[in-house]
This record gives structure tokens, sequence and C-alpha cells, in this order.
């Protein structure tokens, strides 16, 4: 699901249900960042980097420990850029080299609306208004979580680039949707502050794709090389 939201030289590795074939794998460094994690998360801590672990090996880089740097964000090999996502049910993990994106982002959510009173915090008015339009037109999607996942997947391909903070407001996401089996489509963030910079220019916005199957929606920004 999440690999053909991306570039083909992306690779995504993904699971479903209650997997916890990777909880005997962490590595000591990755088991201490858990030690004191109730026991749920430490079991989507675990099944998420296996996913990271598959996937690095079908890029032919050895498995290694997947820890974290600043505010959280995972800290990857080097050559590598990457994202991890994981919700009830779901967790994956998509990588690439840095020789063929800048960086990138994934999210899944649970495909149900937003719990009340979290969209105004979360979304421009403009967004609210587009929003409103989306639903008129297909009220089976709940695209105040579409727009959540969005932002989550803009902010985690925005930090590595940045290692700056990115606000839920300071991006302004239009989202549009295209004919398929499936509901899916695309999305641009227009960045309301100064982007990163790259190859001597700076980023105003972020493209990114969507999709809602098997009860989730999935998000994912592919940043490449200017």
């Amino acid at each position: 699901m999440i690999e053909e939201l991306l570039p083909e030289t992306v690779v995504a590795v993904e699971s479903y249900g209650d997997d916890e074939s990777g909880h005997e794998a962490l590595h000591p460094e990755e088991l201490a960042l858990v030690a004191k994690a109730v026991d749920k998360r430490r079991r989507e801590f675990a099944a998420v980097r296996a996913c990271a672990r598959r996937a690095m090996e079908k890029l032919g880089v050895p498995p290694q420990p997947v820890l974290t740097g600043e505010r959280g964000a995972p800290r990857w090999p080097e050559g590598l850029a990457g994202s991890m996502t994981h919700c009830d049910g779901y967790r994956a993990a998509a990588l690439v080299r840095t020789a063929d994106l800048a960086s990138l982002g994934i999210d899944a959510e649970p495909h149900g609306p937003l719990p009340d009173g979290v969209l105004p915090s979360v979304s421009l008015t403009a967004e609210q208004r587009r929003l409103a339009q989306l639903a008129a037109r297909r009220p089976d999607i709940h695209w105040d979580r579409l727009l959540f996942s969005a932002k989550e997947s803009v902010y985690k391909a925005w930090f590595p680039l940045t290692g700056r903070w990115l606000d839920f407001l300071e991006a302004d996401i239009e989202v549009d949707q295209e004919s398929g089996p499936h509901p899916w489509g695309r999305f641009r963030a227009r960045l309301l502050l100064p982007g990163p910079l790259l190859g001597g220019r700076r980023l105003t916005s972020f493209e990114g794709r969507w999709t809602v199957r098997q009860g989730l929606v999935a998000t994912a920004v592919a940043v490449p090389h200017v």
C-alpha cells in the first residue's frame, strides 16, 4: 500500500495484524529505548523496526539498529533516508538511498473521523473549507483524518532536511482525488515559512500521494533532489 505511493527507487515493507515477529530481533540499544514502555508500545516499536530491517536488506544494506535522534526522529544508516509509521493493526517502513531522494515521509492512520475538537487545532480555515467541499462529493472518505495524516508525512519529510519543528498550521495542504479502483489522489503542501535549501534552491512546497483501503488512510511525501 505505502510503496504504491512512492517512487520506484523507494523500498517499503509493511505488515498487518498483531504481528509480534520483530520483538525478539530488537538490538540491545533499541531495547534500552523502550525498557520502561508499556507492552503495546514495545510491540509496535519492535514490529516497525523489523519492517525497517527487511527494507535495509532489500537495499543491500546490512540490518542494523534504528535508534532515535532529536525529537524522536529515526537515525538511519549512512547513505539512507527513511520513514516509519504504525497504528493499530498496521506498520510500515520506507527506505531510499540519499542519492535518489533528499527525504521522504510516510504515515498511516485508521480510516475514521478525528476526535471532536481536533480538526480546528491542526488545520487552517482554508483547509477546512476545502475539506467540506470534498466531503460533499465523497462523504465516504474521512477527509479530516486524511489531512491529519498528510501533515504527519510532511513533517516527517521536513524534519531531516531542517532539524526544526513544523507546526500543523505552518503548511497549507490542498488535496486532489484521482480515479481508480481504490480512493487515492495527490496533495500539495505549501510551506508557510522558509523551506529547506536543496541544491542552493529554497523549497516552497512538498508533493505527496494518498490512498484509502483496508480500513486505513495512508499518505506519503517524497522530496526529490533539485
